[in-house]
């Protein structure tokens, strides 16, 4: 599970222990002559001269080409930050994804931690466009200059939410909105063979996420979603739902999340 909530960066001893594959010198085997291998620490570096340190990172388990996998790393700049309608304070993040096996290009996408409820979410790439820096001709200016476009586009997601904290709605909506949530999470063949207490399952934990505006009922069912706060009956037997763990799957989910809410924005 992504850790968005934390606020003080990760020394790289922690890095180190946490997610070593960041620090690998070489690529593996096989890559591309034309591949520019740039060890993720470098990125790390070069964030933290933009005032961007690291709050968080994860690897995938790998059992073979290990030190090569994914790995994500969270950055955080405690000077940007951004307050929505009611007192309702946002930390953006920064969530970088890399390889060192040639697969995959530099990938940054915006996340948001959401002071209220102290919950991370991703932000959907149909609204947020994830930055892709190839491993070829890497420099610090180009980094530096997608950044900056990144943070100035982050008044477009402030704007977003306020929609949803404007958008009421109706009972109807609220079940067809955490439904279509849920299909995201569990295959449509597995919701058929479960049952699962709509009325429970929106209901708040805490009392600063009580109302039927869409934001208040987003952040409730993402976070159920995404810690596994529900059970479900399965046949017989009242199973709790799973929390989702894989850096990988966390990412996805939240985006598709994101995007499902931004559909019923005065809908």
């Amino acid at each position: 599970m992504l850790d968005l909530q934390s606020s003080e960066f990760k020394t790289i001893d922690e890095l180190k222990e946490i997610a070593p594959s960041i620090f690998t010198a070489k690529p593996s085997k096989g890559v591309s002559d034309k591949y520019s291998h740039i060890p993720t620490d470098r990125i790390i570096k070069d964030m933290e001269l933009l005032g961007w340190g690291v709050v968080d990172a994860k690897e995938v388990k790998a059992r073979k080409n290990v030190g090569y996998q994914k790995h994500l790393i969270v950055f955080r700049n405690p000077e940007v930050v951004i307050s929505g309608q009611n007192n309702d304070t946002v930390f953006p993040q920064i969530l970088l994804t890399n390889s060192h096996d040639g697969k995959n290009s530099f990938t940054f996408t915006a996340g948001l931690f959401r002071m209220v409820c102290e919950n991370g979410l991703v932000v959907s790439t149909n609204e947020f466009e994830s930055v892709k820096i190839r491993h070829m001709g890497y420099d610090f200016e180009t980094l530096q200059s997608e950044i900056k476009a990144m943070v100035e586009k982050l008044p477009l997601t402030v704007e977003s939410m306020n929609k949803m904290i404007e958008t009421e709605l109706s009972q109807e909506s609220i079940i067809n909105f955490a439904k279509d949530c849920l299909a995201i999470r569990f295959p449509e063949e597995e919701l058929q063979r479960i049952t699962i207490n709509m009325e429970d399952f929106i209901t708040p934990v805490r009392d600063e996420d009580k109302g039927n505006d869409l934001w208040s009922i987003f952040n409730v069912v993402q976070e159920k979603i995404i810690e596994g706060d529900f059970e479900y009956l399965a046949g017989s037997k009242v199973r709790k739902a799973r929390q989702i763990k894989n850096f990988k799957q966390d990412m996805k989910v939240n985006s598709e999340l994101f995007d499902v809410a931004l559909q019923y924005v005065n809908a």
